[in-house]
C-alpha cells in the first residue's frame, strides 16, 4: 500500500478524533451534536463501517429540529449511505426530504446543500425520461448559480487557488449533467419532437462549459453518430482522445473505466479501430478481467484484419487476427470463470473465432499464440455484442 500524503493522514485522524468524541458521548450520556455524529458517519464510512455510519447517522437526524440544517445535512448522508447498501428505495426516501429543506440547492454543501440530491434522485428514478430530465435541471440550475458566485469573483480579483480549482470542478460536473440530460433524450425521450434540438443544445453547451473534459467530445459524437454525421463524429472523437491519452492513469482528467469502454465502442462504429484498440489496450493494463474489453479488442482486430484482408495485405491481416484470437480466447476464458452472463457477448466471440479458425485453422494444441495461456477455452470462445438528419459540420469543433 502507497503511504498516505501528511496532510490526508492529518485529515483523517482529525476525523478519527471527531469518530471517538461521539463515541465518548454516547457513552457518557452527554449529548452530541447532530454535526459531530454525521462527521463521526464520515469517518466510518471512509473506514468502510457502512452500517456503523447508517446508524450515527441516524442517530444524528433523531437528534435534529425537523427542516433544520442539521437534519439536512444527516438526511443527505443517509441517502449516500444507503446507495452504498444498495437499498435504493430508503436513499430516494432520504434525499427527497432533504430537498424538501432545500428546495433549489442554494444551502451549503457543508450541511448537505447543494446540487448532488437532485443528480442523484436523477439517476434514481424510477419512472425515468422526463422525472429524470427534471432532477438533472434542478441539478445544473444549482450549480450554475454556484458556478456564477464563483465566476464574479474574478473580477475582484479575490479569487483564491482553492475557489480556481473548485469553479473547475463545478464546470466539469456541469457538463457532466448536461451530458446526462442529452442521453436521455437519445434514449427514453428519443421520440419527442424537440429530442434532436435539446441534444444539440445540450452537447453544444457542454462543450462550452468545459471543453478540456473529454467526456463532453465522447457525448457530441454519440449525438453524430445518431445523425449519421460520422466525419464529425470522428473529429469529436478525436478531440476527446487528444485531452487524456498522453496523460498517466492516475491524472483526474483521465476518463473512468467504463466511459473509455464506451469510448472504445464508438470509436469501433466510426471505424477508428486503431484507436479503439490502443483504448482497449489500455484498460487491459489497467484491469485485465473484464470480459467486454478482451472482446471488443478481439472484435476490433477481427475487424481490422478483415479490411487489411480486401485490401491484400496478407501478412497484416494474419497477424491481425491471430491477435484477434488471443483477446477473444482469454474473454472467453474470463467469460467462462465469472459466470458471466451476455449470452449474446459469448455467441459472438464464438462465431469469431470459428471464422478465424477457419482461414488460419485450429491454434496448434500445446502451442500458446502471443503467449496465450488459455488452451483450455479454445473450443468455447464468446462473443458479441433513430438516425437524424442534420446538416453542416460543427462550428462548436473549432477553438
Amino acid at each position: 500500500m502507497a503511504p498516505r500524503r501528511p496532510d490526508k493522514k492529518s485529515k483523517k485522524s482529525g476525523k478519527g478524533a471527531i469518530s471517538r468524541a461521539a463515541t465518548a458521548g454516547s457513552s457518557s450520556n452527554k449529548p452530541v451534536s447532530p454535526q459531530v455524529l454525521v462527521k463521526a458517519a464520515e469517518f466510518q464510512l471512509q473506514e468502510g463501517n457502512v452500517q456503523d455510519a447508517a446508524t450515527l447517522a441516524q442517530t444524528a437526524l433523531e437528534g435534529s429540529l425537523p427542516g433544520s440544517d442539521d437534519a439536512l445535512f444527516a438526511l443527505n448522508f443517509l441517502g449516500q449511505v444507503n446507495l452504498e447498501l444498495g437499498d435504493f428505495e430508503s436513499s430516494r426516501a432520504y434525499l427527497l426530504r432533504a430537498v424538501a429543506i432545500d428546495e433549489d440547492g442554494t444551502k451549503d454543501e457543508n450541511t448537505g446543500g447543494g446540487p448532488d440530491k437532485f443528480l442523484t434522485l436523477a439517476q434514481l428514478s424510477e419512472d425515468g425520461g422526463k422525472d429524470s430530465v427534471g432532477w438533472f435541471e434542478k441539478g445544473a440550475a444549482s450549480l450554475k448559480k454556484r458556478i456564477q458566485v464563483l465566476e464574479n469573483t474574478k473580477g475582484t480579483g479575490k479569487r483564491s487557488d482553492e475557489q480556481t480549482i473548485l469553479l473547475e470542478e463545478l464546470r466539469k460536473k456541469l457538463a457532466m449533467t448536461l451530458c446526462s440530460v442529452a442521453e436521455v433524450y437519445m434514449t427514453d425521450l428519443s421520440w419527442e419532437e424537440d429530442a434532436e434540438q435539446r441534444c444539440e443544445s445540450l452537447t453544444t453547451e457542454a462543450t462550452m462549459v468545459a471543453p478540456d473534459f473529454a467526456e463532453t467530445w465522447q457525448t457530441l459524437a454519440n449525438v453524430r453518430i445518431s445523425q449519421s454525421r460520422i466525419d464529425d463524429a470522428k473529429a469529436a472523437l478525436s478531440r476527446s482522445l487528444e485531452l487524456w491519452k498522453a496523460l498517466p492513469p492516475e491524472d483526474p482528467s483521465v476518463p473512468d473505466f467504463p466511459s473509455r469502454v464506451g469510448l472504445s465502442r464508438l470509436l469501433m462504429e466510426v471505424e477508428m479501430e486503431q484507436e479503439a484498440i490502443e483504448v482497449l489496450e489500455r484498460l487491459v493494463g489497467e484491469d485485465d478481467q473484464s470480459v467486454e474489453v478482451w472482446y471488443l479488442g478481439g472484435w476490433g482486430l477481427y475487424v481490422m484484419g478483415e479490411k487489411q484482408k480486401d485490401n491484400k495485405a496478407e501478412e497484416d491481416w494474419k497477424a491481425s487476427w491471430i491477435s484477434s484470437r488471443v483477446w477473444l480466447n482469454q474473454c472467453l476464458h474470463l467469460y467462462k470463470l465469472q459466470d458471466y452472463e451476455d449470452e449474446r457477448l459469448g455467441e459472438h466471440a464464438r462465431e469469431l473465432l470459428a471464422a478465424i479458425g477457419k482461414e488460419l485453422g485450429e491454434k496448434p494444441a500445446g502451442k500458446d499464440e502471443y503467449d496465450d495461456d488459455d488452451d483450455d477455452d479454445d473450443d468455447d470462445d464468446d462473443d458479441e455484442d433513430d438516425d437524424w438528419e442534420d446538416e453542416g459540420s460543427d462550428e462548436e469543433m473549432q477553438e
